[in-house]
C-alpha cells in the first residue's frame, strides 16, 4: 500500500531537511539524466526530421541507429582542437563554460514529482525549491547571454563577433516577452515557487456560468492561453532555433558565435543549445501544463499522481514540447533578422502588457465579488471591443514611390551607367559586320574534248539536273 504522503505534493516547508548523501544522489541524478535526455532528444529530433522527409535517418550505430548520439559526443573531445592565434585565451575557455553550467543550473528548481521514500528517507522529487524560483531560471538564461557574447568577441574573428551580438540581442529581446508571459501565472497562482505553481493546477476551477456549475481546466495553458502563446514563441527564439536560428545563418555568419570553436568547447555549446530546449520544455510543462500531475483521462487513476507515477507524466510533456521544437524545424524556413526583431517588440512585447492589464482587470472584479455571469459579460465586452478596434484601425498609408524615369532623371552626374529600361540591348559595335545578301548560285564548268574538235560545255543548275551537252 502506498503510503499517504507519498500522494501529496511538496510545499516550500519540505525543501533544505534532506542528508547530504540525498542531496548528492539528487544532484547526480539530475546532472545523468539532462545527459542522457540530450543524448535521446539528439537522435530523437534526428528520426523525426527524417521521417517528414522521407529518408532513413540514423540506422547503423547500434539498435535501429539509437547508440549515434552517443558515438558523436565520444568523438567530439578526441577531435583536434584548433584555437585562433588572435583569440583572448581565458575568455575563450571561459565561454562554454559559462553557457554549460547555466544551462544545468536552470534545472534545479524544476519539480519531477510529489513526495517520495529513497532508501527510506522522506524526501521530494525535486532538488530544491525557493519563494522565487521561476526567477532562478531567469536568472540562469540571462546570465547564459554572457557565455555566447563572449565566445563571438574571444574568438578574435569577424564572424563570431557579428552572430554573437545578434545572438545576444535575439535572446535578450524575446526573455523580455518570456518574463512578461510569466507574470499572469504569478497573478493567478499567487506565487513564485515551482512546485506550488503546480499545486495551483492541482483541482479544477469551478465556474458558474448562468446559473450552471461548470468545472473549467485548472491548467494555466488553457486558463492563460494568450501568455501560453507567447511564452512557446518566445522559448524557441530564447534557444535560437529554426526558424529563428538566426545567428547561425550558414549563408551569412557561417556558423554564429562558436565558428572558431571545435572539439570539446564545441561541444558544451551544443549541450547548452539542448539542455536549454529541455529546460524551457520543463518550465512550460510546470508553469502551464499542471507539471508532474497526470493529464486527464489518466488522473482519475488513483495512484496516478503517486510514488514515481509522476516522473512519466512529466517527462511525456517534455517529449512532446520537444516534438513541437522539431516540428517547427521540419517546416518553417527561417525569418529575416529584421522581421525577427520586429516581431518580438512590436508584437509580442505590446499583446503581453495588454494581456497582463486584462488579466488585472479581471483579477479586481473577482476581488470586488462581482457575480460571474457580469463579471464574464464585462470581459467578453472588452475582448469584442478591442477586436473591433484591431479590425478598423486604419491602415498605414504607403508613400509614393517616384516613376522609374524620375528617379533616373534624379541621378547625379557621373553616376554609374544603367541597363536599358526597354530591356532591349544594343548589339556590340565588336560583332558589327558585313553580310552579304545571297544570291542563286549557278555553277558552270566549261571543257573541251580534244577528240574529234568537239567542244563539250556541261552545265549545273542549283536544281541538281543533269548536264547538256552542246
Amino acid at each position: 500500500m502506498i503510503p499517504t504522503y507519498l500522494a501529496e505534493g511538496p510545499t516550500l516547508a519540505d525543501f533544505g531537511k534532506d542528508v547530504w548523501w540525498i542531496v548528492l544522489i539528487k544532484v547526480l541524478g539530475v546532472f545523468v539524466m539532462l545527459l542522457l535526455l540530450t543524448l535521446f532528444t539528439i537522435n530523437y529530433e534526428r528520426k523525426v526530421v527524417a521521417r517528414m522527409a522521407q529518408r532513413p535517418g540514423p540506422n547503423q550505430v547500434g539498435p535501429n541507429g539509437w547508440l549515434q548520439s552517443l558515438t558523436d559526443g565520444l568523438k567530439l573531445p578526441f577531435k583536434e582542437e584548433i584555437i585562433p592565434f588572435t583569440a583572448d585565451k581565458v575568455v575563450y575557455f571561459l565561454a562554454p563554460v559559462i553557457s554549460a553550467v547555466c544551462a544545468f543550473t536552470a534545472f534545479a528548481v524544476i519539480p519531477f514529482g510529489p513526495m517520495v521514500s529513497i532508501f527510506g528517507e522522506r524526501t521530494p522529487l525535486q532538488l530544491t525549491d525557493t519563494p522565487v524560483s521561476v526567477l532562478v531560471v531567469l536568472a540562469c538564461a540571462s546570465i547564459g547571454i554572457y557565455g555566447i557574447v563572449l565566445a563571438g568577441w574571444a574568438s578574435g574573428s569577424t564572424y563570431p563577433l557579428l552572430g554573437g551580438l545578434r545572438s545576444g540581442a535575439q535572446m535578450i529581446s524575446y526573455e523580455v516577452a518570456m518574463g512578461l508571459s510569466f507574470v499572469a501565472v504569478f497573478m493567478t497562482a499567487g506565487t513564485m515557487s515551482t512546485s506550488e505553481i503546480v499545486r495551483a493546477q492541482e483541482h479544477g476551477n469551478p465556474i458558474n456560468l448562468f446559473g450552471f456549475e461548470v468545472t473549467a481546466p485548472s491548467w494555466y495553458a488553457v486558463l492563460l492561453i494568450p501568455s501560453f502563446v507567447i511564452y512557446v514563441i518566445s522559448a524557441v527564439g530564447e534557444t535560437n532555433r529554426a526558424p529563428f536560428d538566426l545567428p547561425e545563418a550558414e549563408s551569412e555568419l557561417v556558423g554564429g558565435f562558436h565558428t572558431e570553436y571545435s572539439s570539446f568547447k564545441f561541444a558544451m555549446f551544443f549541450l547548452a543549445e539542448y539542455i536549454n530546449m529541455i529546460t524551457v520544455s520543463s518550465v512550460c510543462t510546470t508553469l502551464f501544463l499542471g507539471g508532474w500531475r497526470a493529464p486527464w483521462p489518466i488522473s482519475f487513476w488513483e495512484g496516478a499522481n503517486s510514488g514515481w507515477w509522476p516522473m512519466l507524466w512529466f517527462f511525456g510533456k517534455v517529449l512532446l514540447l520537444l516534438f513541437g521544437f522539431i516540428w517547427l524545424r521540419a517546416t518553417l524556413p527561417r525569418l529575416r533578422y529584421d522581421q525577427f526583431m520586429r516581431f518580438g517588440w512590436k508584437v509580442l512585447i505590446p499583446v503581453n502588457l495588454v494581456w497582463i492589464l486584462a488579466l488585472a482587470g479581471i483579477r479586481t472584479l473577482q476581488d470586488q465579488n462581482v457575480a460571474d455571469t457580469t463579471r464574464y459579460l464585462i470581459i467578453g465586452g472588452v475582448v469584442v471591443g478591442l477586436l473591433l478596434v484591431v479590425l478598423l484601425w486604419p491602415e498605414k498609408k504607403k508613400a509614393t514611390l517616384p516613376s522609374l524615369e524620375e528617379q533616373v532623371a534624379s541621378r547625379p552626374v557621373g553616376s554609374f551607367p544603367l541597363p536599358p529600361l526597354d530591356l532591349q540591348v544594343p548589339p556590340s559595335p565588336r560583332a558589327r559586320r558585313a553580310v552579304a545578301e545571297r544570291q542563286p548560285v549557278m555553277a558552270s564548268s566549261r571543257r573541251e574534248d580534244t577528240d574529234g574538235g568537239v567542244a563539250r560545255t556541261t552545265t549545273n543548275d542549283d536544281s541538281g539536273a543533269a548536264g547538256k551537252e552542246v
